[in-house]
């Protein structure tokens, strides 16, 4: 006897998310995974610390140049990041 109200266990795994409030950092943890898919692996190479807080991503950089050319870059990176993610989850990058 099949009942009237099943779901999915994807569903159930979702509705789960969302009422936990975990989709934002799963959000956050997807973005610093794709980092290198989406800046390339030469800048991905000098990067040596990233991590977002309070809706703001630090990268942490080796190399000079490249963090002059990413904060030239800043507001196109944010918009390919939050593009990326589906929502808006970067406020603002900060290089270091």
């Amino acid at each position: 006897m099949r009942r009237s109200k099943t779901i999915t266990i994807a569903e159930a795994i979702g509705d789960f998310v969302k009422e936990t409030g975990l989709d934002g950092k799963l959000a956050e943890t997807s973005l610093i995974n794709s980092w290198e898919e989406i800046t390339g692996r030469a800048i991905s190479s000098r990067t040596s610390k990233i991590y977002i807080k309070d809706r703001v991503l630090y990268v942490h950089l080796n190399s000079s140049v490249a963090r002059n050319e990413l904060h030239m870059l800043r507001d196109s990176l944010r918009g390919r990041l939050n593009e990326k993610a589906g929502r808006e989850v970067i406020k603002d990058i900060v290089f270091r």
